[in-house]
């Protein structure tokens, strides 16, 4: 008697395959949460790296930040471009892997304003300060972070910022009314959809989490820059204690940004804002 192998029946191969299907789609939002959460990790790391690299160059320059915008105002760096003065460039001998200054999350570059995103990196093509190998007079800076402009150590105001508003070197924490302040409530750099920001008390959140764009925005609505949704509710920050946390997107309002900076602003549950004043996209959010 000849012997057959015995195959599956096409109701047998249909029930393994319904059961890998049931599977995937219990594994699938784990599987994400978990990289998700591993990129928040890996820009945590990221960030504690900037903020040493930020110490690193204020002990190099007397507790002076980088100038900024400001550049251009200090008598020692007449006739150069007041691009060297930017984060990106100002701390290009601390740090060689371009990667650093992008969060994990927003690595692709965006193609032009109209391609804008929470999860995608901002260009710009700026004077080269320190050219390295084939480089060239100006470079294609990409990036998803930015720093606090409001740290920069400003020679002159800047239209209605005012210098005395700038923190300018990491042993000047006081407010412009004389009041002690901690360095873990000042943001020096994070998540961000462009290269610089003045965040104010009085920047009003946007009703839709893409609608401030990408790009320069002017001087108003720039706490909108860093109030990202990258990370379920929460962004990344560096303070200038060079501690790094994880921020609410609500708890935003509430930090030093600048000397002036009124943390008790109409944005905060001090300053009476409630859950219903908040855009859609931010009321699930916690309140501060």
């Amino acid at each position: 008697m000849s012997r057959h192998k015995k195959g599956f029946t096409l109701i047998e191969l249909l029930v393994v395959i319904a059961i890998i299907a049931l599977l995937m789609s219990i594994l699938m939002p784990a599987l994400s949460l978990v990289k998700k959460q591993a990129q928040s990790a890996a820009c945590m790391s990221r960030l504690k790296s900037w903020g040493l690299l930020f110490k690193l160059y204020t002990d190099d320059n007397n507790g002076y930040f980088n100038e900024g915008w400001g550049y251009a105002g200090h008598p020692q760096n007449a006739g150069n471009p007041g691009e060297y003065g930017l984060w990106m460039n100002a701390l290009r001998p601390y740090y060689r892997d371009e990667k650093m200054r992008l969060c994990p999350t927003a690595t692709r570059e965006v193609e032009a304003a109209n391609d804008w995103g929470t999860f995608k990196a901002w260009y710009v093509d700026f004077p080269n300060r320190y050219p390295t190998g084939s480089e060239g007079a100006t470079k294609h800076f990409v990036g998803s972070y930015s720093g606090n402009n409001w740290t920069d150590y400003m020679a002159a105001d800047r239209g209605a910022r005012l210098k005395g508003w700038f923190w300018k070197n990491t042993q000047n924490l006081q407010t412009t009314n004389g009041g002690a302040v901690n360095g873990n409530e000042v943001p020096i750099f994070g998540d961000n959809t462009w290269h610089d920001a003045w965040p104010q008390a009085t920047d009003v959140p946007v009703q839709y989490p893409f609608d401030y764009g990408w790009g320069d925005k002017g001087t108003t609505g720039e706490m909108n820059q860093f109030c990202i949704d990258r990370h379920n509710g929460w962004t990344n920050l560096a303070f200038l204690d060079w501690s790094v946390r994880h921020t609410g997107l609500k708890e935003l309002w509430t930090l030093r940004w600048n000397r002036n900076y009124n943390i008790h602003g109409a944005w905060t549950k001090a300053g009476g804002v409630t859950p219903a004043d908040w855009p859609q996209w931010l009321r699930k959010y916690k309140d501060y």
